[in-house]
């Protein structure tokens, strides 16, 4: 198995200006929520920014982290001394360990074998009840430099995740767009203008400002034709 971000030229992945998204990591994890019961693993988990988010849901008994990279694995620890974190990828852990739940934000991208991958997840989920969550990038008609730059291999739309999904074992249980600005904005700004870094000013404004009544009308009203993302829930059969 290759290792996630081997292709990334970046280091960092703009956790700075990231960090003041924080409503856009709650509504990520507030659509999750329904679905995240009793063990968690988090698969990607980072500097633990989403874990903290995932750790204040009422029905999580434990949380377990993996994160290749040694770097995030220290933010991780020193952010969450007392959650679990495996050091590797989800071919580390122990064959017999079983959860109810998987979360996976903006990673799967970078894992080249995407479906070997999904597979690995179906395998350690419980059957019948287990769910994987996922956020990742939409539409490669969008794919910018900064993706190359972050170690995307590609980006993704419903139908081509929808049969991945389905192909590893899983049975869709939601399947949608998510952050309908979020395209225009990256589509202006990284493909368009070809910017290679977030700034955090830009992204405080659209956090607070802009993002939250455009989630409230997605995902009260009507979710969108077209997205940054792509948002699912599956389920292990």
């Amino acid at each position: 198995m290759s290792q996630p971000n081997a292709t990334a030229a970046t280091e960092d992945f703009e956790f700075a200006a990231l960090s003041e998204a924080k409503n856009y990591r709650a509504a990520i994890v507030s659509e999750f929520a329904p679905y995240l019961t009793g063990r968690v693993l988090e698969v990607g988990a980072g500097i633990g920014q989403t874990s903290e988010a995932i750790l204040s849901l009422p029905g999580i008994t434990e949380l377990v982290g993996v994160e290749p990279d040694e770097g995030f694995q220290q933010g991780f620890r020193n952010r969450l001394p007392q959650t679990r974190l495996v050091a590797g990828t989800t071919a580390d852990l122990h064959p017999d360990e079983a959860y109810d739940g998987a979360v996976m934000v903006n990673v799967l991208e970078h894992i080249e074998d995407d479906l070997a991958e999904l597979v690995r997840l179906h395998k350690i989920l419980s059957p019948g009840k287990g769910h994987l969550c996922l956020l990742i990038p939409a539409r490669q008609e969008i794919f910018s430099n900064l993706d190359a730059h972050f170690g995307h291999f590609r980006r993704y739309n419903r139908s081509g995740l929808r049969e991945k999904l389905e192909s590893a074992g899983f049975q869709i249980k939601e399947l949608s767009y998510f952050n309908f600005i979020g395209y225009f904005a990256w589509l202006m700004r990284f493909r368009i203008m070809r910017k290679m870094s977030f700034e955090i000013e830009q992204v405080r404004l659209f956090d607070t400002k802009i993002f939250p009544p455009c989630h409230w009308l997605e995902s009260r009203i009507c979710r969108p034709p077209i997205g940054q993302s792509v948002i699912a829930v599956a389920q292990a059969i």
